[in-house]
C-alpha cells in the first residue's frame, strides 16, 4: 500500500512539472506568433508606395543587390562594405590611371570620391582614358569623369577639384579625405603628393606606367607620424633622389599601351578597397608596417608580374624621419621648389640661330631643284618614322647615335651615301626639334663640317612642319 502511494505521488509531481513546462511553451509560442504578425505587418507596409522603411538593416535594400557579390567575399563582408560606404578617397589625376581606378572604386561603393585634375579631354586621351569619350573632347576631365561615374553609381558623393594639385592648395584638398591615389605622370607631382600625405597622415597608393611597363607601391601605410619608424615608407624613402630630368619620358613622347595603364589603375583600386575594407586607413596602437614591396609589371615578360622588396622608413628621410625638415609651413609657403628639385625640363637650346632653319625654308630647299644636293636625316626611332616621314629622308634613330662608339672622330657614318658631295648640306629633323640639335652637335664634333658642309636642323621639328608646310601631316 505504501509503495502504491509513493508511485502516485511521483506521477502527480511529473504531471505538475509537465503542465508547468507546457505553460512556458505556450507563452513562448504566443511571443513568436506576435513577432511574426509584426514582421508581416511591416512587410505589407513596405510594399505600399511612400511607406518604405529601413528597419534594422544598415544598408539600403538596393545596396544589398548592388554590392552583394563583393560582400560575400570573406575579406569584405557587411563590415567591410560599411567601411567602404563611410570612407572618402581622393584621386589625383583623371587620366590613364585615374579613370579605371575611379570606375572600380565608385562601383565598389566608396562613399565619397574627390577627383583633382586641371586638364581638358583631348582626342589623344581616348585610347586609354576610359571615362572620357569623343563627345567630351574639350570638356574638363574632372567633369567628364564625374558624369560617367555618377551614372555608374548614384549612391556615391563626388567632389570636383578642377585644378592641379599644388603646394599652395594641397593641404586644403587632401585633409578632407581618408586615402589618396596618385594617378599622375611626373616626378614633381609624385613627391608633392607623398609629402602632403606624410604630413597629414594619409595612406598613399602610387602607380605609374610607360610604354608596356608599370609599377605600383602602397606608401605611408600605416600612416604613422613622421619620426615613427613603425610607419610605412614614403615616396622619398624609395626614391631619395629624382631621376635626371633628361631621362623623364612622358606618355606623349615615349608612348603607352592603353591596357597597360589600365592594369595599373585597376591594381590601385584593388589596393584601396583592401585597405578600406580591412579598416587600415588609420594606424592602430602598436601597429607596425608590414613588409613593403613594389609591384612591377611588364607586358613583354613571362611572368608579367614580379615583386621587389622595399626597406622600411629611411632613417634620414627628408619627409618621414625625425631628422627630416618637411613641415606644412615649408610646403605651403613655396620654399619647397619641386620643379627645381626634380630638374627643369626646358626645351633644348644648344644651336645658334644660323644652325637652324624654319620648316618652310627647308620646303623651299626640297622643292627648289636641289633635292639631290642635300641629305635629310630623321632621327626619330623607327617605330615613329614608319608612321609618317618626309619624302626622301633617311632614318637614323637617335638611340643609335648615342654613346662614344656611335660617332667616333674622323669616322664617316655609314648612313651617309657615298654619292653625296662632300660639301652637300645635311639637315636633321625629329619630332619636336630637341634630339635633332644634339645630333647636329655630334656630327660637327666628328668633323663632318670641315669641308664647309652646312649641318643644321629643322627648328621645332615635325610639329612646325605640320603648321608651316603640310596641314594634313598626322599628329600623334
Amino acid at each position: 500500500m505504501d509503495k502504491a502511494t509513493s508511485s502516485a505521488e511521483i506521477l502527480r509531481s511529473q504531471i505538475a512539472a509537465t503542465e508547468e513546462e507546457l505553460g512556458r511553451l505556450k507563452e513562448q509560442l504566443a511571443a513568436v506568433e506576435a513577432k511574426e504578425a509584426e514582421d508581416l505587418n511591416r512587410l505589407s507596409m513596405q510594399e505600399k508606395p511612400g511607406l518604405v522603411t529601413q528597419g534594422n538593416w544598415p544598408l539600403e535594400l538596393e545596396e544589398y543587390k548592388r554590392y552583394g557579390r563583393q560582400m560575400i567575399v570573406p575579406n569584405v563582408g557587411i563590415q567591410g562594405q560599411l567601411r567602404l560606404k563611410a570612407a572618402s578617397l581622393l584621386i589625383v589625376g583623371a587620366g590613364g590611371l585615374g579613370c579605371p581606378a575611379a570606375a572600380y572604386i565608385a562601383g565598389a561603393g566608396v562613399g565619397t570620391i574627390g577627383i583633382v585634375d586641371g586638364d581638358i579631354v583631348e582626342t589623344s586621351n581616348l585610347h586609354r582614358q576610359i571615362l572620357h569619350s569623343t563627345a567630351k573632347v574639350g570638356m574638363k576631365k574632372v567633369e567628364s569623369a564625374i558624369e560617367f561615374l555618377a551614372s555608374l553609381n548614384p549612391n556615391v558623393r563626388f567632389i570636383a577639384h578642377n585644378e592641379h594639385l599644388s603646394p599652395q592648395n594641397a593641404k586644403e584638398i587632401v585633409e578632407n579625405y581618408d586615402v589618396v591615389l596618385d594617378c599622375t605622370d611626373h616626378p614633381t607631382s609624385r613627391y608633392l603628393i607623398s609629402d602632403i600625405c606624410v604630413l597629414l597622415h594619409k595612406p598613399l597608393i602610387s602607380a605609374s606606367a610607360l610604354r608596356t611597363d608599370g609599377q605600383l607601391i602602397v606608401l605611408n601605410s600605416p600612416p604613422l607620424p613622421h619620426g615613427d619608424p613603425s610607419g610605412g615608407p614614403c615616396y622619398r624613402c624609395v626614391f631619395p633622389k629624382p631621376p635626371p630630368a633628361e631621362s623623364v619620358v612622358s606618355c606623349g613622347d615615349g608612348g603607352i599601351l592603353g591596357p597597360v595603364v589600365g592594369i595599373m589603375g585597376v591594381l590601385q583600386a584593388l589596393e584601396a578597397i583592401k585597405l578600406i575594407a580591412a579598416g587600415k586607413l588609420t594606424a592602430r596602437e602598436g601597429e607596425k608596417a608590414g613588409e613593403a614591396s613594389m609591384l612591377l609589371f611588364s607586358a613583354n615578360s613571362n611572368p608579367p608580374f614580379r615583386s621587389v622588396r622595399l626597406r622600411a622608413r629611411r632613417q634620414k628621410c627628408f619627409a618621414c624621419s625625425k631628422e627630416g625638415g618637411l613641415t606644412l609651413e615649408s610646403l605651403s609657403s613655396g620654399s619647397l621648389d619641386y620643379v627645381l628639385f626634380c630638374g627643369v625640363t626646358t626645351p633644348v637650346k644648344i644651336l645658334e640661330p644660323q644652325e637652324r632653319i624654319e620648316a618652310r625654308e627647308y620646303e623651299r630647299v626640297l622643292n627648289g631643284g636641289k633635292g639631290k644636293d642635300h641629305l635629310l636625316v630623321d632621327v626619330r626611332e623607327k617605330v615613329q618614322f614608319d608612321i609618317c616621314s618626309i619624302e626622301g629622308s633617311v632614318n637614323v634613330p637617335f638611340s643609335t647615335l648615342q654613346g662614344n662608339r656611335a660617332l667616333a672622330a674622323d669616322e664617316k657614318p655609314l648612313w651617309i651615301p657615298q654619292t653625296l658631295p662632300t660639301n652637300a648640306p645635311i639637315y636633321l629633323v625629329c619630332r619636336l626639334g630637341n634630339d635633332s640639335q644634339i645630333v647636329v652637335r655630334k656630327l660637327k664634333e666628328i668633323g663632318l663640317d670641315k669641308d664647309g658642309r652646312y649641318i643644321g636642323d629643322i627648328k621645332d621639328g615635325l610639329k612646325e612642319w605640320k603648321k608651316q608646310v603640310d596641314s594634313s601631316w598626322p599628329e600623334y
